[in-house]
């Protein structure tokens, strides 16, 4: 791939949208051009939501990513990212996603906050959210990247919308007053096995932060998240490398299980 000098946003765009035409992954936009910057990613992604919703896609809420030490410390940076999220990325809860659906899947298991108000930053605190939310659902996020082999740099990720894939739902909402956050934990097993564990104090030590960091990252860009929308809010379990006929089910403290399978 020819390096340029000055990163061209339509032109990492084109090369995104390659990846999901033809529904194999791309080289990484990093080595298009040494002067990618986290902005130029974020509009990279932009101009795919926009696409998106040229398509007759709606916008079913946001996700984000980084949220660990761990993760963050990897990647080299100090704050999360964030994606959008599509209804054509909703999966039934105990469903089984087919071959074709997504290019290199993993598993992660995540708290999801359904908004029963609009949260605009700057200035949203983690009482804001909590304030604002109607409900919160276990979730199972399925990421996926259009980044061959997965090597990206922080804004090879944002650019391809913060490797979002496909999402699920559980079936139990359940009301805030009187649960901490930062004491949900989950188990996440693969094929009836346990793969991992977390808790909610793993992600900025407490989900609704993260929710109230993203609205606040929205506000420069002038954005805000709405009402009715799905916030996924971090991984607390590690992402698990997904092979075909994996089955997976998250179970949580407090909020129910989740769970999904894939095709063989």
């Amino acid at each position: 791939m020819p390096i340029d000098t000055v990163f061209d946003i339509k032109k990492g765009f084109h090369h995104l949208q390659n990846a999901y035409i033809q529904k194999k992954a791309v080289a990484p936009l990093s080595e298009m051009s040494p002067s990618l910057s986290i902005d130029d990613a974020y509009q990279v992604q932009l101009l795919h939501v926009e696409n998106e919703l040229k398509q007759g896609k709606v916008i079913s809420g946001k996700k984000i990513g980084l949220t660990s030490k761990a993760m963050q410390t990897q990647l080299g940076v100090d704050e999360p990212d964030y994606g959008h999220l599509f209804h054509t990325m909703s999966v039934q809860n105990g469903a089984t996603i087919k071959k074709g659906q997504v290019l290199q899947p993993k598993v992660e298991a995540e708290i999801a906050f359904k908004l029963a108000h609009d949260l605009k930053g700057p200035g949203v605190t983690t009482f804001d959210v909590i304030q604002a939310t109607e409900y919160i659902l276990p979730a199972l996020e399925i990421i996926d990247s259009r980044i061959k082999d997965w090597q990206i740099t922080l804004a090879d990720t944002i650019a391809d919308n913060a490797s979002s894939g496909l999402y699920v739902l559980g079936n139990q909402p359940t009301n805030l007053a009187g649960i901490d956050l930062r004491q949900v934990g989950v188990t996440l097993y693969q094929n009836n096995e346990i793969a991992n564990t977390g808790v909610g104090i793993a992600v900025l030590n407490h989900p609704a932060k993260c929710v109230a960091w993203l609205a606040n990252k929205l506000a420069q860009y002038n954005r805000s998240l709405k009402a009715g929308e799905i916030i996924l809010s971090g991984a607390l379990s590690g992402a698990i490398a997904v092979q075909l006929g994996d089955s997976y089910i998250a179970k949580f403290s407090e909020l129910g299980e989740v769970s999904i399978h894939f095709e063989n």
